[in-house]
């Protein structure tokens, strides 16, 4: 397995745990520069935004990947993730609709959980 796609797993599986909504897991490596996956989900307030934040850099912490960047923690509104390979942004519900990322990533191709 490569090291993006462990990492998306791992990254899925630290939101998934803590009870994050519509998870999505968006191939962005043919179209995107940025990163391989993009991993996008949300929170129901700031306390589980953070909450999810929080683990998704303990998990990815635990096997020596860190967050080489991170922007909006502690807003609890849209936080930032930068890994490298993957980006995963967390919202809240409010801000996920509004900046509709899904749309805005369409040519990337969604990856089904059982696929990573």
């Amino acid at each position: 397995m490569d090291q993006a796609k462990q990492m998306a797993k791992l990254a899925y599986k630290a939101l998934e745990d803590k009870k994050g909504e519509d998870i999505k897991v968006i191939d962005i490596s043919e179209i995107s520069v940025l990163a391989d996956y993009f991993i996008i989900a949300n929170g129901t307030n700031a306390n589980q935004v953070n909450a999810l934040v929080d683990s998704v850099e303990e998990e990815l912490s635990k096997v020596g990947y860190d967050v080489k960047q991170r922007e909006g923690y502690g807003l609890g509104n849209w936080v930032l993730l930068d890994f490298g390979d993957i980006i995963v942004h967390v919202f809240d519900k409010e801000n996920r609709l509004f900046y509709d990322l899904e749309r805005i990533w369409g040519d990337g191709k969604v990856v089904l959980p059982e696929n990573l």
